[in-house]
C-alpha cells in the first residue's frame, strides 16, 4: 500500500480539516484509533481547529473525498489546492485585513499619513504574502 506523504503544511491543514469534520470536539486533541496524533495531530490552539472545522464543512460540500476519515490521507489535486489557497485568501479578507485596518485606524498617536503607511506595511509585507498564500498558513 502506498504511504501518504506526511510532510508539508498542505497535508497538515488538509488533515486537520479531516479530523475536525469527522470527530467530536472532545477528541480533536487526543490520540485514538481515529485520531493518530503522530500523523499531523492538531498542535494549534482551538481557534485554529474551529477554523479548520469551518473549512472542512465547505470542503465536504465541494468534494467529500477531501475530508473522508482515514481515506483522504495524502489527498492532493489541483481543485483541492485551489480550495486551500482560496480558504487562505478568504481568511485574510474576513479576519486579518479588517483587524489590521482597525488597528491602524485606532493608532493613538499618529497622523493619517503614518496610519496609512503602517497599513500598507502590514498588508503588503512580502513575507506574510508568500507564507500565507504559497504555504497554506493562516494568519490566525
Amino acid at each position: 500500500a502506498k504511504k501518504p506523504p506526511m510532510f508539508g503544511d498542505y497535508e497538515a491543514q488538509r488533515h486537520w480539516q479531516e479530523v475536525t469534520y469527522n470527530l467530536p470536539v472532545q477528541e480533536w486533541y487526543f490520540n485514538n484509533t481515529d485520531n493518530d496524533l503522530n500523523y499531523w495531530g492538531l498542535d494549534y490552539p482551538p481557534l485554529t481547529a474551529y477554523h479548520s472545522w469551518i473549512c472542512a464543512y465547505i470542503a465536504k460540500i465541494i468534494n467529500p473525498e477531501w475530508v473522508e476519515l482515514h481515506r483522504s490521507r495524502g489527498y492532493e489535486s489541483p481543485a483541492h489546492k485551489l480550495f486551500m489557497r482560496t480558504t487562505v485568501l478568504v481568511a485574510d479578507v474576513l479576519i486579518y485585513i479588517p483587524a489590521v485596518v482597525l488597528y491602524c485606524l485606532y493608532l493613538a498617536d499618529g497622523s493619517s499619513k503614518k496610519k496609512v503607511s503602517t497599513l500598507f506595511c502590514f498588508l503588503l509585507y512580502p513575507g506574510l504574502i508568500l507564507i500565507d498564500h504559497g504555504h497554506f498558513q493562516y494568519p490566525l
